[in-house]
């Protein structure tokens, strides 16, 4: 069995509004670093350094991720690194997690008119104002947050 080394790329914490993905490092004595999605079929970078290789895997899913969405598709739910290290396509392998701000993704925005109880609404507000958000953001937040949690995303 190939050695394999597992190591943690963690920008900024995965947070509410963010997905980790396994990715899978690849490097050939007379190669750049490539790095590979599994997850997120046809999704690949390529980096000199492992630094560069990395921050170009970010820009590669938030590409993808937004295609995705430009199409109408759903994003896909990242497995576990051990899912992916049974695929022999994968052997010898550096696996790292990449978090990904959803926040980031391109979309559009659209004014709505909601009704809420005065009490949540203060309570949202509060929250808003701990976090040094906007309400919206906040709301914006806990929706993706809430069903990420009851897709399985």
């Amino acid at each position: 069995m190939a050695h394999c080394a597992v190591f943690i790329a963690s920008w900024a914490g995965a947070g509410v509004d963010e997905m980790r993905y396994p990715v899978v490092i690849h490097k050939d004595k007379s190669s750049d670093y490539g790095v590979t999605v599994p997850d997120l079929p046809g999704c690949f970078s390529a980096g000199e350094t492992l630094e560069d290789a990395m921050t170009q895997a970010v820009e590669a899913i938030e590409c993808h991720l937004e295609g995705l969405l430009f199409d109408g598709d759903v994003i896909p739910a990242a497995q576990s690194v051990e899912v992916h290290r049974k695929n022999r396509d994968f052997a010898g392998g550096t696996w790292a997690l990449v978090t990904v701000e959803l926040s980031k993704l391109a979309s559009k925005t659209k004014r709505i008119n909601i009704t809420l109880p005065e009490r949540v609404l203060a309570l949202v507000d509060e929250q808003a104002k701990r976090e040094g958000e906007s309400r919206s953001g906040l709301l914006a937040r806990a929706v993706l947050d809430y069903i990420g949690r009851h897709n399985g995303a």
